[in-house]
């Protein structure tokens, strides 16, 4: 899904961050971008309505090289979380070459992160992406909250391939850095993999 930029060498891939609503993929986002040398990203951009936003950026990671003499940029959004704009999050959804599942913790919000994994899957479906060869992440945020469900529990209803797991607490950064490091060497591993 990866697109080729032939005028400026670049190669773009776009990480989607999937989950319910306030799960935290906006708090991922905001700290990626701090966290992020100012000559080499974006603007960060909110397409905000009256009831959902969307958030985006993209950068220039320092350290995965280039891949066939192109620079290698990454787009980074979120989806609107709140069920009700599972078309919003279809869309975005489009060309994707990563994802990463922001789980919330809190045990009550089990329920929302099966609908949303669920939800996911559904819209993974329309656009005839195989899963089971998607770059995935699954992150388990808000682990610093007293009302989590333990992590086996968590692991039981939303891991879905075996795939990388990273406990995280958003808000104070921890985690945040790890899982973009994790998705975007899977989609590099990916895309190395297609070209030979």
């Amino acid at each position: 899904m990866s697109f080729l930029n032939y005028s400026t060498k670049e190669i773009n891939f776009k990480i989607v961050y999937y989950g319910p609503g306030l799960s935290g993929k906006t708090t991922n986002i905001k700290e990626i971008y701090k966290k992020i040398k100012t000559d080499n990203k974006g603007k960060l951009v909110s397409l905000a309505t009256e009831t959902e936003r969307t958030l985006f950026f993209d950068f220039f990671p320092l350290d995965l090289g280039m891949i066939s003499g192109y620079k290698v940029k990454f787009h980074l959004y979120t989806v609107p979380g709140q069920i009700y704009y599972s078309s919003s999050r279809k869309l975005i959804l489009k060309g994707v070459d990563g994802v990463v599942f922001v789980a919330d913790s809190q045990r009550e919000r089990f329920d929302a992160n099966i609908e949303s994994i669920n939800d996911m899957f559904d819209n993974l479906k329309e656009y005839n992406l195989d899963f089971d060869i998607l770059p995935y992440i699954l992150q388990l945020n808000k682990r610093d909250l007293p009302n989590i469900s333990p992590i086996d529990e968590m692991l039981t209803e939303l891991r879905k391939k075996d795939e990388p797991v990273i406990e995280a607490v958003a808000l104070k950064g921890i985690g945040v850095v790890e899982t973009l490091k994790s998705i975007s060497k899977l989609i590099m591993k990916d895309v190395k993999k297609k070209i030979g």
